[in-house]
């Protein structure tokens, strides 16, 4: 054993970058210790992005594409599927539970997001919808 570890040595001192490291087992914890939290730091990254999405970031990109940025259903396919206008009085009448229900279950051609969307997301959803009628 001890002929392999002279082997090891003679062979890592040839290399003039190596640094001597100890070879009592302790490098292969603290390795592991370090990969874990790296891999910690990137898994915990990903969490501000959930935390900060919006009702805005939502809408924007599961509604806008028909209701428009500003939700008066303005665009191409609004125009074409007849959208109303997320800012206007008969939309902004209908109750939270309304809205909740339209986009949870869908209507007409508007698909359902039940299986899309988290009941927090949909809620955000709605407070925005709510936001856009206080700005027309």
């Amino acid at each position: 054993m001890r002929s392999n570890r002279v082997k090891e040595l003679s062979r890592r001192k040839r290399n003039e970058n190596y640094k001597e490291k100890p070879m009592d087992g302790t490098r292969g914890r603290k390795g592991m210790l370090a990969a874990a939290a790296v891999l910690a730091a990137a898994g915990l990254a990903g969490l501000p992005a959930i935390a900060q999405e919006t009702g805005e970031s939502l809408f924007k990109t599961k509604c806008a594409a028909c209701h428009g940025a500003d939700g008066a259903g303005t665009t191409p396919m609004g125009k074409n599927l007849k959208v109303r206008d997320l800012r206007s009085a008969d939309v902004q009448k209908q109750s939270d539970a309304d809205l909740t229900a339209m986009i949870t279950k869908g209507k007409e051609k508007m698909p359902a997001y039940e299986t899309k969307l988290s009941k927090e997301q949909i809620a955000k959803l709605v407070s925005f919808v709510r936001e856009m009628g206080k700005k027309k």
